[in-house]
C-alpha cells in the first residue's frame, strides 16, 4: 500500500546487521503457475525489464545482475551497517512510469498502513491485536469484501483428502471480522464490511449466497487444477459452497448491522438491508441448511440460535433510536420472530440439558459456544452452562478446542484443533467471569502461529503444525475480538 490494482511492487531490503555480508540473489519470474520462463530481457537505465507470459516486470537495484540459465543473478556485498534495496514491479500493462524510489516507497508504505490500522494500545496483546487488524485489512479488497484466506489447497489434515479454495468472501467470515472491529471502535474496516454485506443482501435477499467473489459475483464451481498439490491434497479452484443455503449467515448479518447501529454507522440502505435479512429469516428458517461447518442440510441448532441473536440485537438497536427512525417500526416484529425461533429449539436440547447439534444429532459442537458470547441467552442459562461443560470435557486437548467429534477416533485423528473455537472458549470464560481461564485459553491459542504471526484455520496439537489455508481471516478476527473482550474486564 498505497496499492495499484494493475501493478504489484515488491520491496526487498538487505541489511548487514552484525557485520559485513555477501548475499547471492536470483530472480526467476515464472507466470502461469511456473510454466512461463522469462523472455525479452533487457537492461537499460540501471534496471532490468522483461516478460513472463502475459506479465511484464521491471527489476531495480540490480543493474550489475547477469543473465543465465537460472534467471538473473546478482551478488550484493555490504559493509557492516549498510543496506541495499531491490524493487520488483509486476504488471499486465506496460510499465511506463519511472521506477519507484525505494526510500520513498518504504515511507509511503509505512505511512499508508499506519493510517488504516488503529494503535490498539488499550488492548491486551496490543501488538498482536494490531497485527490481526492489519491482516484483515490486507485481505480486504476495495469493494469492502474480505477473502476468507489468501491461499488455496492447503489441506486441513495431512493425507485427509480435504482441501479448499478460500480466496473468496464468505458472508459469515465478513460479519465475524466486522464484529471484531466494531467491538473496539468505528474503525475504517467496519464501513467496507457493512457496505459489502448490505449490497449483497439488497441484491439477493432470501437467495443470499454463503460466499461471493470480491466483486460480488457468484463463485465458480470447484474444479481441479493441473498442478501438483500440497502433499496429501490436489490443487483446486472454485468452491462447492456456491450452491448451499446457510441460515446462520443471515443472523450474523443482522448482528453486524446492529453493531454498526450502536456505533452510529447505519444509513438508510443499511436499515433496508436489515429488513431484507429479517424477512429472509422469516421466510426460510424452517428449511434445513448447511450450517456453519458447511455439511449436509439439517436443522442445525447453531443456525437458529444465530438468527435469534441477530434478530434480538438489531431489534434492540432499532428500538433505542428515535420513534419513527429507521427500523423502529420493525423492532417489535423482529423481537417476536426471535422469540418464535427460540421457542422452536425445544427439539435441540440434549437429555443432559445442553444444546445439541440438531434434533437428529445429539453430539456437542463448539459452535454452540457462540450464544454465550453473543448474549443470545444469559451466560448462566442452564443450557449454556451445560454446553460449556460438555465442550470443555469432550472437545478440548492441551488448551485447544476441536469443532465436534467426527467419529469414534481420537479427536486429533480426524482434523486439527480449530483456532477460532479456542478464541471463542476464551471469550466464554470471560463472559462467565473466569478471567484466569480466559487468559489461559487466549494465550494458548494466540501462540499457535508461525514467525510471521499468521494463523491457519486449524492446528495439529500432536505434531505442533499449522493446518489449512492462511492467513485465515476469521481466526485473526477471533483473536482481535478476544483481545478486546479480555481488555474490557470480567463478564464482557
Amino acid at each position: 500500500m498505497p496499492a495499484d490494482p494493475h501493478r504489484v511492487v515488491i520491496l526487498r531490503r538487505i541489511m548487514a546487521v552484525d557485520g559485513p555480508a555477501k548475499v547471492n540473489v536470483i530472480l526467476d519470474v515464472r507466470a502461469g503457475f511456473g510454466r512461463s520462463p522469462m523472455t525479452d530481457l533487457s537492461r537499460a537505465g540501471g534496471y532490468w525489464t522483461g516478460r513472463s507470459g502475459r506479465l511484464r516486470f521491471r527489476w531495480s537495484g540490480a543493474a550489475r545482475a547477469r543473465s543465465g540459465d537460472g534467471g538473473l543473478a546478482l551478488t550484493v556485498t555490504l559493509a557492516a551497517g549498510g543496506h541495499h534495496d531491490l524493487v520488483l514491479e509486476l504488471s499486465g500493462r506496460p510499465l511506463e512510469t519511472p521506477p519507484p524510489d525505494p526510500g520513498q516507497t518504504w515511507a509511503a508504505t509505512e505511512n499508508a498502513w499506519s493510517a488504516v490500522v488503529p494503535a490498539c494500545d488499550d488492548l491486551t496483546a496490543a501488538r498482536d491485536a494490531r497485527h490481526a487488524y492489519a491482516v484483515l485489512r490486507g485481505l480486504t479488497a476495495g469493494s469492502g469484501a474480505m477473502v476468507a484466506a489468501a491461499t488455496t489447497s492447503l489441506p486441513e489434515h495431512l493425507e485427509g483428502g480435504r482441501n479448499y479454495d478460500y480466496r473468496y468472501a464468505w458472508i459469515r467470515d465478513q460479519c465475524y471480522a466486522g464484529l471484531a472491529v466494531a467491538a473496539h471502535g468505528p474503525h475504517p474496516l467496519l464501513a467496507g464490511t457493512v457496505r459489502f454485506v448490505t449490497e449483497r443482501l439488497l441484491a439477493d435477499g432470501p437467495g443470499l449466497m454463503p460466499a461471493y467473489t470480491v466483486t460480488g459475483e457468484p463463485i465458480p464451481g470447484e474444479r481441479a487444477l493441473r498442478l501438483p498439490g500440497y502433499p496429501g491434497g490436489a490443487a483446486r479452484t472454485g468452491n462447492r459452497v456456491t450452491g448451499q443455503f446457510q441460515l446462520d449467515g443471515l443472523g450474523e448479518a443482522l448482528e453486524l448491522l446492529a453493531a454498526a447501529a450502536r456505533l452510529d454507522q447505519m444509513a438508510e440502505e443499511n436499515w433496508q438491508a436489515a429488513v431484507v435479512a429479517a424477512e429472509a429469516i422469516e421466510k426460510r428458517w424452517t428449511e434445513p441448511d448447511a450450517g456453519i461447518w458447511e455439511l449436509e442440510d439439517r436443522h442445525w441448532t447453531h443456525s437458529r440460535l444465530a438468527c435469534v441473536s441477530g434478530l434480538r440485537s438489531v431489534a434492540a438497536a432499532a428500538a433505542s433510536g428515535p420513534p419513527g427512525g429507521p427500523g423502529h417500526r420493525q423492532a417489535a416484529r423482529w423481537s417476536a420472530l426471535a422469540d418464535s425461533l427460540l421457542a422452536s429449539l425445544g427439539d435441540a436440547v440434549h437429555p443432559t440439558g445442553r444444546w445439541q447439534r440438531s434434533p437428529d444429532d445429539g453430539r456437542v459442537d463448539a459452535a454452540l459456544l457462540l450464544p454465550v458470547i453473543r448474549g443470545t441467552l444469559p451466560a448462566d442459562d442452564p443450557r449454556n452452562r451445560a454446553t460449556v461443560r460438555a465442550v470443555t470435557g469432550e472437545l478440548t486437548e492441551d488448551g485447544y478446542v476441536y469443532r465436534f467429534r467426527h467419529d469414534a477416533r481420537p479427536l486429533h485423528k480426524s482434523e486439527g484443533a480449530f483456532l477460532l473455537c479456542g478464541f471463542w472458549m476464551a471469550q466464554v470464560a470471560q463472559a462467565c467471569g473466569d478471567t484466569t481461564a480466559a487468559a489461559r485459553w487466549f494465550e494458548r491459542n494466540r501462540a499457535a502461529c508461525g514467525p510471521a504471526g499468521l494463523y491457519t484455520e486449524e492446528y495439529d496439537v500432536r505434531q505442533r503444525q499449522s493446518r489449512g489455508n492462511l492467513p485465515q481471516a476469521f481466526v485473526h478476527a477471533g483473536m482481535l475480538e478476544c483481545a478486546v473482550r479480555l481488555s474490557a474486564g470480567p463478564g464482557t
